[in-house]
């Protein structure tokens, strides 16, 4: 596999990208959906509510915290989760942004 040369773009396009990877997955959709609807942190639900095993769960959640889009409160044995309003907030903006410039330019 290539490199994808990351460095070579502006920390906000690198920004944008990683917002863009918290919705480049179905799953990581679901679970968004989910804790968006519940309003509240979840925990060993989200297993429950998805058609997926404990360790993708795991894994998708593991990628959204890195984003920051959620965020965890540990407390053993359960680890809760919830969208983190400041990101979700900065995501919301980056893309309607970005919409919004190309509905000034238009195309062809």
């Amino acid at each position: 596999m290539g490199l994808s040369k990351t460095e070579v773009f502006s920390e906000k396009d690198n920004r944008i990208a990683d917002l863009g990877k918290a919705f480049a997955h179905p799953a990581r959709v679901a679970i968004l959906r989910l804790l968006a609807s519940k309003k509240a942190c979840i925990c060993s639900d989200l297993v429950d509510e998805l058609p997926l095993s404990q360790a993708t769960v795991s894994q998708h959640l593991k990628e959204l915290k890195r984003i920051g889009i959620i965020q965890g409160s540990i407390d053993p044995p359960r680890v809760c989760y919830c969208i983190n309003e400041k990101v979700w907030e900065e995501a919301e903006q980056v893309f309607s942004g970005i919409f919004a410039d190309f509905l000034k330019v238009g195309c062809c």
